[in-house]
């Protein structure tokens, strides 16, 4: 479900795990197809390594762009991305390709969600990488104001804590101009996630849950920054409430313009 300014927008999507049988690309382009005709809006992918090595141990894993592509291939109106895509695990370069290469493939149907990604144990500690929430938060805000500009189509450099660019142009563009949408996930309630969409215009916040998506609009006046600019919320796992709630809400929740 999406909030857009005093106006809501129900959309229905899926989201499938990159792992067991959906590590196979065949088996997602039919789970693609089949939710296309069916009326679904959008397929997610997950976007792990090996996830919980003890659960997951001997389960095949497959990579989510890859699927997405087969997915993409097996479709023509249903919106793909990952849910949600771990950028302080990927080199930012690769990824903007990986993305802007998709939306093309897929005519401008790629979504952009991104988080911190986890387990921080088993898909990043396992290889050596670093397992600080707070460096990996720091490289998810440096990543997403890079990919941003990677997919511009302009020349990029950049002088960062985690990452340097030196006079760079990756071609081609996204498809989606001026980028795919971007949605920031993050766990119901913390903040901080909320707060990473706001400043960045276009961006949904994408919170996951199991409590009911009318706490979002109240969660809005106590995060002081967000921003008119974001496109809205889109909730995963939870009741959804009625439209009539969602839209009375809104209108209650005080916005302003981020500074």
């Amino acid at each position: 479900m999406v909030i857009r300014a005093h106006h809501v927008f129900v959309r229905f999507s899926i989201n499938i795990p990159n792992f067991g049988d959906f590590a196979d690309p065949a088996t997602v382009a039919k789970v693609a197809a089949a939710s296309e005709q069916a009326g679904w809006d959008a397929l997610f992918v997950w976007d792990h390594v090996v996830h919980d090595k003890d659960e997951r141990r001997g389960q095949p894993f497959g990579d989510p762009w890859m699927l997405l592509t087969a997915a993409a291939l097996a479709t023509s109106r249903l919106r793909l991305g990952t849910l949600v895509a771990a950028v302080a695990r990927r080199r930012p370069e690769q990824l903007a390709r990986q993305v802007a290469t998709l939306d093309s493939l897929s005519g401008g149907r790629v979504i952009f969600s991104a988080g911190l990604g986890g387990p921080i144990d088993g898909d990043f500690a396992s290889f050596g990488e670093p397992a600080d929430p707070v460096v990996l938060a720091e490289r998810l805000d440096e990543g997403l104001d890079l990919l941003q500009r990677y997919w511009s189509g302009e020349p990029v450099n950049h002088r960062g804590r985690h990452y340097y660019v030196d006079d760079v142009t990756l071609l081609p563009a996204s498809v989606q101009r001026p980028r795919p949408p971007v949605w920031i996930g993050g766990v119901w309630p913390h903040r901080r996630p909320m707060r990473r969409a706001a400043p960045r215009a276009g961006t949904a916040w994408s919170p996951c849950s199991r409590r009911r998506a009318t706490d979002i609009p109240r969660a809005l006046t106590r995060c002081g920054n967000w921003s008119a600019t974001s496109t809205g919320i889109a909730w995963i796992g939870g009741p959804i409430p009625s439209r009539s709630s969602w839209a009375a809400s809104v209108r209650a929740t005080p916005r302003r313009r981020a500074t």
